[in-house]
């Protein structure tokens, strides 16, 4: 059953601990640095919930209805409708927020379409997913997860003789009701906003740190657990037309710190297995079912980026220059590509696993390495285009509010092609991607939330059918002729 927003937000009043540095926050509906955020994630979930938008969010199974995110594709078909439906949430919110509700339950569904890898490994653990991906897309989750190890390790292996505690999340403990575990993780981005969080690994770690090896579920507002944020970048900000994204969609990120947090077995999916703790990822669909939503989100990003490039060219009065043309025009191809990436991914879709329908994985990995590698590249595009504009604007659009200021700013700074208080908007929007804190944010969240770009070149090389292009190339060579022997 869908949740309503309203449902969402009362949700998140549910005692989690939430840190700003020694500031403790027990609700972000209310605490300004996170209450437009929460209202966000609240539209999203009325967006989804809306009557009249049930065929596009929702599909039926055994007589229920669940959001399309928790969809198992047996189909192109099904693709299809899962796409279009996490295409018009990345819409929403114009692609910046990167771990909504679809992220993580893309990786819940892509295991629970494969669950028997992980009850190979222990007698149990696929019937305790099953069991979870039913209870998270019943009472429609947001779930978030932390699945990278803390910062710290590399400094003691390469200065031996230093002794410091290992702060990675790992198991502490264990007896007949579950494990305990300590430790920190990252990156829980989203976290003070979701109802869940998955732990596990998304990278590789060693045999002999399988205590590390852990990957369960568990509320956010379990005994031990807490949430410590980044500086939250809509705190300051008194009116939205200053930064209009930093304002809404800042889903901040936070490192998930246990202190002695118990998990009951019912909610671990994998114990002390380094090895199969990335690998369960990989040989069922939950990678590529997460980062099939991540390139969709690109795709919805990319589109604001052409638009705003365009105005603000617009606004500048340079549209009509040849050389500005050509950048538009290379803008136009960059979002017409991601999008035919996404849509390549359904066009060749895999079979696989034994009944279920996937994304195709060479062409997502492909296309979330293009991401990456040119995410920089299309700032520094939209930053050239801008120009120097943003610092003529005046610090906040709080001049309105003064009769004598507000009259001089309209007769001031409008221009023949736009009036003033639009312009400030439209270069505070501009800046908000190419300047400020959010957007110094979001140029590492694109770099890195898939893992540096040389674990995703090496996905690529991964899935490459070496076999048929090395056939190629020997049988080319097979049909090259040469000389016969003539004595």
């Amino acid at each position: 059953m869908l949740a309503t927003g309203k449902e969402k937000l009362d949700r998140m009043r549910d005692g989690r601990a939430v840190y700003i540095g020694a500031e403790r926050v027990d609700d972000v509906t209310a605490h300004p640095a996170f209450r437009q955020g929460a209202q966000t994630i609240a539209g999203l979930y009325d967006l989804k919930a809306d009557p009249a938008k049930r065929e596009l969010f929702t599909y039926e199974e055994n007589g229920e209805r669940y959001a399309l995110q928790w969809l198992r594709c047996r189909t192109r078909d099904d693709l299809v409708r899962r796409m279009r439906a996490l295409k018009a949430t990345a819409d929403a919110t114009y692609g910046f927020i990167g771990r909504s509700p679809e992220q993580v339950a893309g990786l819940i569904t892509g295991l629970a379409t494969n669950p028997s890898v992980l009850e190979n490994l222990h007698a149990g653990f696929g019937d305790n997913l099953l069991r979870y991906y039913e209870h998270a897309r019943r009472n429609d989750l947001y779930l978030s997860f932390a699945v990278t190890p803390a910062s710290g390790r590399k400094s003691a292996e390469l200065f031996p003789g230093q002794h410091r505690d290992d702060p990675n999340l790992q198991v502490v403990a264990e007896d007949d009701s579950g494990v305990t575990v300590s430790g920190m993780k990252m990156l829980a981005t989203s976290a003070v906003y979701a109802d869940e969080i998955l732990i596990g690994n998304l990278t590789p770690i060693d045999e002999k740190l399988k205590s590390e090896a852990i990957t369960a579920a568990l509320p956010l507002n379990a005994p031990g657990v807490s949430l410590w944020s980044r500086q939250p970048y809509a705190y300051p900000v008194r009116h939205e037309a200053d930064y209009p994204l930093s304002y809404r969609f800042d889903e901040t990120d936070s490192v998930l710190v246990c202190d002695q947090v118990k998990i009951p077995w019912e909610r671990v999916f994998l114990h002390n297995d380094a090895a199969m703790s990335r690998r369960i990822y990989i040989e069922t669909p939950a990678n590529c079912y997460q980062n099939h939503h991540s390139n969709i989100r690109f795709w919805a990003k990319m589109e604001l980026f052409v638009g705003l490039a365009s105005r603000i060219c617009q606004a500048n009065g340079t549209d009509r220059i040849p050389a500005v043309r050509e950048t538009l025009g290379r803008f136009a191809a960059f979002e017409a590509l991601i999008g035919g990436l996404v849509h390549g991914q359904i066009e060749a879709w895999e079979a696989w696993p034994e009944g279920f329908a996937t994304p195709n994985r060479r062409i997502m990995y492909a296309a979330l390495n293009w991401c990456q590698e040119h995410h920089t590249e299309i700032i520094d595009m939209l930053r050239t285009l801008l120009g120097g504009y943003p610092l003529v604007m005046p610090a906040s659009i709080d001049v309105v509010t003064d009769a004598a200021l507000r009259e001089r700013f309209e007769r001031w700074w409008k221009t023949p092609s736009i009036e003033a208080v639009d312009r400030h908007k439209l270069y505070k929007l501009a800046w908000d991607i190419v300047g400020s804190e959010f957007a110094g944010r979001h140029m590492l969240y694109e770099k890195f939330y898939a893992g540096n770009s040389i674990v995703v070149r090496n996905q690529s090389d991964r899935e490459a059918p070496w076999e048929r292009f090395h056939g190629i190339v020997d049988g080319l060579l097979a049909r090259i002729q040469v000389p016969e022997e003539t004595r």
